[in-house]
């Protein structure tokens, strides 16, 4: 009889290759330091905290947004804003009073006249040019008949010059209110307007972003197209440049043309200043008892995705893109006093300075969503306006005497040490710039964190005094020095993080008859599906290559995935693992019978492969596989740590069935062939016979169903051909393990 040698193979699904050694919080780039939190300091796009200039509040005028900011000769600041339409007064001696209100939505841009201070408002959605004398007395200035006034500008013959929408035109109107028509577009909306030194007209339009230069006599030319939809602001330079902001994604361009559709009812046009579809609904059928057409409130402002670009136009016509932001959405332009270029962004209240095309910085932050108008005041001051809510705040221009940066929260995400932190400033060994940490184990640092720790003055590296715990923050106080300001270009925090125990996940003892392959390995037999164990989380984060912002760890190395081939008398475990330090791991395999007390070591020392094992050394019985997993190699002896588990009971047969009483008792040409097959430890799987020589046909028991360790066998030979004959018959027990036996009669 030939004996079977079942092989064990072992495939460890995943490993890792590094140690759990010091690693580095390295912090240094501006998207880096954007996700913390800044008082009175700025961000530059190099990665730079500096101090920033003073940022203050000046009034709440309790209004959901201002849309636009004047400021008349004695330093009295007009805001014009909604809901509903007002224009707030913000004295110099700052006291606030309303100067205009009326029952519309919003007014949306104001104008001055410096030779009598008279103000000009345009309000939406009803479409008015109001005029406020010097007096206080308001009045209807010009009705142009069309909903959506954007923007008025004045020139300094006293013309005035108004955009609206949803004709897309441009309005001239006189100083005794007597208006026309001046230009008329094929944009949906006239959205912006600025003045060139030599008194001509620009605008900007929505939905194909265009710059239009217009002569006096209404001509336009395109200076240029954006390649967002709507021109938000324009700003001229002392220098004669042309800054021009839009934001929104333009809408693509079929590459066919579309057939026809049936005309959809006429709707009232719907853009808002942000060039987006505020929610005003106008009737196209008054109902019988009223004839004024009905409109509910608009969700204003809504701001259209798409980010948004800046570009300056020299004065010959050149274009040259300045400054582009996916996320960031530029709805005002405006200058420092030291000529850098403002912008005032949303949705998450930023005011930005565009040094140059490759640098910015961002100033400060206000509560608002929107920065929606920055204005520079006649003695230099920078005045910026919000939306959500309306406020209205000073910039400048003297620095923040002290600024506060805290970082973002940093997960090490296992309990660690905290070794040293160290930063680099312009000014190393000064005192006007300190770190402070504090540590927890709780995500949020407002939630039962340890207290900030005493200042860190030493940059080249100061010891963390912040107790271990996952979670660590960090931030700095920056100081003004004689008018300076102090900077931080980089921090860095080094943390060990605590080892801790392999896991053992899961151990499958593979059905028989599967032998285990890698990919690399040559296939001879025929591939078998395998059972694996499911990828937990964890492993999958170990798989994930590691961020080199946050850890000196290289990427988890990942075993070649085993497969199974087809192979009688083999056995195969497969087991997965994880461990939290991404520590290279070792395996010892032990044994134990299902009646035994002690596990016997199989083999030790194991990476990445299990050699062949001979389980015929095993007597017939259930048996449990445990693993161990040692992250020995890469820890010192005193703090590695181990994990085992144990398999599913399994069962050995290495014993085949036994044939007994097998005869052949013929009955003219018909045989009757009997015989009883048993198994010492597992039920029978199936019998067969072959007749001189001939394919194998199968037999089924007595009992008809093949579940038990005995059964007797009966088969007739029909129509035999006279002469001697021999049957062989052979039976499989569950584990594939085979017997034959024959026997030889006559036929007369």
């Amino acid at each position: 009889m030939r004996k079977i040698l079942p092989v064990l193979w072992v495939a460890l699904l995943a490993f890792s290759a590094a140690a759990e050694d010091t690693r580095f919080w390295h912090q240094n780039k501006y998207a880096q330091f954007s996700k913390g939190t800044p008082w009175g300091v700025a961000l530059r796009s190099d990665g730079e905290i500096l101090l920033a200039p003073e940022f203050r509040e000046l009034a709440d005028p309790n209004l959901e947004y201002v849309w636009d900011v004047v400021e008349d000769p004695r330093g009295n600041l007009y805001l014009a804003g909604g809901s509903p339409a007002k224009v707030i007064k913000l004295g110099a001696d700052g006291q606030v009073t309303t100067v205009f209100e009326s029952k519309e939505l919003e007014v949306h841009a104001l104008a001055l006249d410096p030779r009598d201070a008279s103000l000009y408002l345009a309000t939406s959605p009803d479409g008015r040019v109001h005029k406020i004398t010097p007096a206080g007395e308001a009045s209807v200035f010009f009705e142009p008949g069309t909903k959506y006034l954007w923007d008025i500008v004045l020139h300094a013959d006293g013309t005035l010059y108004l955009a609206t929408g949803d004709k897309g035109e441009i309005y001239r109107i006189a100083p005794d209110g007597t208006g026309e028509l001046f230009f008329k577009s094929d944009e949906t909306h006239i959205r912006s307007f600025a003045l060139a030194p030599n008194g001509q007209l620009y605008a900007g339009t929505e939905p194909n972003g265009l710059v239009l230069r217009l002569s006096p006599d209404g001509q336009a030319f395109v200076l240029y197209e954006m390649d967002r939809k709507e021109v938000t602001n324009l700003q001229f330079d002392a220098a004669g440049n042309l800054y021009v902001a839009a934001i929104g994604r333009k809408a693509p361009t079929p590459a066919f043309p579309r057939a026809p559709t049936p005309a959809a009812p006429v709707q009232p046009p719907t853009t808002s200043a942000q060039g987006v579809t505020p929610s005003v609904v106008v009737t196209a059928t008054a109902p019988a008892t009223s004839t004024q057409p009905t409109a509910r409130r608009p969700d204003l402002p809504r701001f259209p995705a798409g980010g948004s670009t800046i570009i300056r136009i020299a004065p010959d016509g050149s274009p040259e893109k300045l400054w582009a932001s996916r996320t960031e959405l530029v709805y005002s332009l405006s200058f420092a006093a030291d000529g850098r270029l403002l912008a005032g962004t949303g949705n998450k209240g930023k005011l930005l300075a565009i040094d140059s095309a490759t640098l910015f910085t961002h100033l400060a932050k206000a509560s608002g969503q929107q920065i929606t108008a920055v204005v520079r005041g006649q003695r230099g001051n920078i005045f910026a306006a919000t939306a959500n809510p309306g406020k209205v705040y000073r910039l400048g221009p003297e620095l923040a005497s002290e600024g506060i940066f805290e970082s973002d929260v940093f997960d090490a995400e296992l309990f660690s040490q905290w070794g040293r932190v160290r930063w680099q400033t312009r000014s190393p060994g000064n005192p006007t710039v300190r770190l402070f940490t504090r540590t927890g184990n709780t995500s949020d640092p407002q939630k039962h964190w340890s207290a900030w720790s005493e200042a860190y003055t030493e940059a080249a590296g100061s010891v963390i005094t912040s107790p271990q715990a996952r979670f660590i923050q960090w931030k700095t106080v920056l100081k003004a020095t004689d008018g300076r300001t102090p900077s931080l270009s980089e921090v860095s925090i080094a943390y060990l993080r605590r080892n801790l125990p392999p896991r053992v996940t899961k151990i499958i003892v593979q059905t028989p008859g599967i032998a285990l392959r890698t990919l690399s390995t040559p296939q001879a037999a025929q591939p078998v599906q395998l059972e694996l164990p499911s990828a937990s989380n964890a492993r999958a984060r170990a798989a994930a290559p590691a961020s080199a912002s946050n850890s000196s760890k290289t990427a988890p190395r990942i075993a070649p995935a085993p497969h199974g081939v087809a192979q009688t008398g083999a056995r195969s475990v497969i087991w997965s693992t994880e461990d939290p330090n991404q520590d290279e791991l070792i395996f010892s395999v032990y044994y134990r019978g299902e009646e035994e007390t002690r596990w016997k070591l199989m083999k030790d020392n194991l990476s990445s492969s299990f050699p062949s094992w001979d389980a015929a050394t095993l007597p017939d019985g259930a048996y449990h596989i445990k693993v161990v997993a040692s992250d020995a190699p890469s820890n010192p002896p005193d703090l590695s740590l181990s994990g085992e588990n144990v398999s599913d009971r399994f069962e050995v047969d290495n014993t085949p069935p036994r044939i007994d009483n097998l005869t052949a008792a013929p009955r003219s040409r018909t045989v009757e062939v009997r015989f009883r097959a048993q198994d010492s430890y597992s039920p029978l799987q199936k019998a067969e016979y072959s007749l001189d020589a001939g394919e194998w046909k199968s037999i089924f028991p007595a009992s008809r169903t093949t579940d038990a360790r005995q059964h007797s066998y009966t088969v007739r030979l029909k129509d035999l051909e006279p002469g001697e004959h021999t049957v062989v018959v052979r039976v499989y027990d569950q584990f594939d393990n085979p017997v034959l036996a024959k026997t030889t009669f006559l036929v007369q």
